[in-house]
C-alpha cells in the first residue's frame, strides 16, 4: 500500500480525497492547503482514519520539504494552483517522491501556459529516479489517454484531432466559473491557438465558433480556445495535421466577460487603489462564487471527448469518444459538481496507475506517453464511463 500527499482541498481536492480513502492501494492521506479550515471540512464528510490533514503554503519549497520529510508519501497529487508546479516539483526532487498533477505551471504575472517549463525537468526526474505525470485532468488529461487509446486500436497515423468540451449545466448564478476563477478567466481571456500544418495559428479571444452537437444535450456553440493538451498530443503524435479545442459558453456567460473585460476587472497587473496595490482580476476572484459552492444546486451535464480522424491499413477513419457526466450525481456520490469530478476522478486513476507501477518510469511524462488501456479500464469503474462512435463521420471538416 501506499502514502499520499495531496496538495489543494478545492472541489478537485474534495474529489481526489473522496475517491482515494475508498482505495485499498492507499493507506494513508494526507490533505495539505493553505487554509486548514478547508482540509478539515472535507476530511470530516469523508470520515474516514486514513486521513489526516496540514497546513502548507505551497509556494514555499521548504515548506513542502517539510512536510514531505514528517508524513514520508509515495506520491504527491498537486491539486492546487498551477502557479505552484514548479515549488512543488522541486519539492518533491529534494525529497525523491513521485509527482502528478492536472494543469501545467503558469507563471503568476503572464496569461501564458505551457509545458517547457516542466518538461525542463526530465533529466532530474530521470536521475532522481522518480516519476512526475502531467496534466492527469480530464482535459488536460482523458483526452491525452483517450487520443492515445484512439491511436493504439485504430488508427496508424491520426491527422485531425478536435477536442471537444460542454458544460450544459445550470447552477441558478447570474456569472460564476467551474474552478478557479482568476484561472478560468485568464484561459478564456488569451488568445485562441490552434495546430495545423507544422505551426501554431493565433486568432483574437473567442473569435471562433460553431455549434457543435454533444450526445444527449444537443447543438451547443462552441469556440475555439488554446488548450494546453495539444502542445503535448501534436508532440507525441508527429503525423497530427491539425488540432483544436472547442469549449461552450451561453451567451450569458460571454457577455458578462465581455463586459468585466472592457472595464478591466480581467487584468492581472497591478493597480493602485488608495495607496494599496491591488490585481483587478485577484478581488475579481474573491467576489464571485467560491466554485465548489455551486456543487448542491447544479443540475445538467457535462460531455467531452476527441473527434479523431486518419487512416488504418491505407483506409480512412473516423473516431469518436467522449463521456457524459451528470452535476447532480457527482453531488450525490462526492458533494461536488462535475468539472470537478471528471477532474479529480482522473488524478486518482492516474495515481493508481503510478503506484500499482503500470505508469511508473524514471523521468517527466505527459499522459498520453503511457499504456491507455488500464487507465481506460479502471476510470469506468470509478465513475468516468465512455463510449465510442466509429466511422459514422464527423462535424469537422477536413
Amino acid at each position: 500500500m501506499a502514502r499520499l500527499m495531496i496538495v489543494g482541498a478545492g472541489g478537485v481536492g474534495r474529489v481526489v480525497a473522496h475517491k482515494c480513502a475508498a482505495q485499498t492501494e492507499f493507506s494513508d492521506i494526507m490533505l495539505a492547503s493553505r487554509t486548514i479550515e478547508k482540509c478539515n471540512q472535507i476530511a470530516k464528510h469523508i470520515n474516514s482514519p486514513k486521513i489526516t490533514t496540514a497546513t502548507l503554503d505551497a509556494d514555499v519549497v521548504d515548506n513542502t520539504v517539510k512536510l514531505i520529510q514528517e508524513f514520508r508519501p509515495d506520491l504527491l497529487i498537486n491539486v492546487a494552483l498551477p502557479y505552484q508546479d514548479l515549488a512543488l516539483m522541486d519539492a518533491c526532487l529534494e525529497t525523491r517522491v513521485n509527482y502528478l498533477d492536472t494543469a501545467n505551471y503558469e507563471p503568476p504575472d503572464v496569461a501564458k501556459f505551457e509545458y517547457s517549463w516542466q518538461w525542463a525537468y526530465q533529466e532530474r526526474f530521470k536521475n532522481a529516479g522518480i516519476t512526475a505525470i502531467l496534466g492527469c485532468g480530464f482535459d488536460p488529461g482523458m483526452t491525452g489517454v483517450y487520443t492515445a487509446y484512439a491511436f493504439k486500436h485504430y488508427f496508424d497515423e491520426i491527422h485531425y484531432l478536435d477536442i471537444i468540451d460542454c458544460n450544459a449545466g445550470d447552477h441558478g448564478q447570474a456569472f460564476a466559473t467551474n474552478f478557479n476563477p482568476e484561472i478560468n478567466i485568464r484561459e478564456i481571456t488569451q488568445h485562441g491557438r490552434y495546430f495545423e500544418n507544422g505551426k501554431w495559428v493565433e486568432v483574437p479571444p473567442l473569435s471562433i465558433h460553431r455549434p457543435i452537437y454533444y450526445p444527449e444535450i444537443g447543438i451547443r456553440e462552441s469556440y475555439l480556445l488554446y488548450h494546453e493538451e495539444l502542445e503535448s498530443l501534436v508532440k507525441n503524435f508527429p503525423t497530427i495535421k491539425r488540432a483544436r479545442f472547442w469549449m461552450t459558453f451561453s451567451e450569458n456567460y460571454i457577455t458578462h466577460l465581455r463586459v468585466l473585460e472592457s472595464v478591466g476587472m480581467t487584468r492581472i497587473d497591478p493597480v493602485n487603489y488608495e495607496g494599496t496595490q491591488v490585481v483587478p482580476l485577484k478581488f475579481l476572484k474573491a467576489i464571485l462564487p467560491e466554485p465548489s459552492s455551486l456543487a448542491e444546486n447544479y443540475t445538467g451535464q457535462t460531455s467531452i471527448g476527441c473527434h479523431i480522424r486518419g487512416l488504418k491499413d491505407g483506409k480512412e477513419r473516423q473516431y469518436y469518444v467522449y463521456n457524459n457526466c451528470d452535476h447532480a450525481a457527482c453531488y450525490k456520490e462526492v458533494a461536488s459538481q462535475a468539472i470537478s469530478y471528471t477532474t479529480g476522478v482522473s488524478a486518482v486513476v492516474g495515481a493508481l496507475m503510478l503506484v500499482q507501477e503500470l505508469w511508473k518510469k524514471p523521468g517527466v511524462f505527459n499522459v498520453e506517453e503511457f499504456d491507455p488501456d488500464p487507465f481506460m479500464k479502471l476510470v469506468a469503474k470509478l465513475g468516468l464511463p465512455w463510449h465510442e462512435v466509429i466511422d459514422q463521420g464527423s462535424p469537422f471538416e477536413v
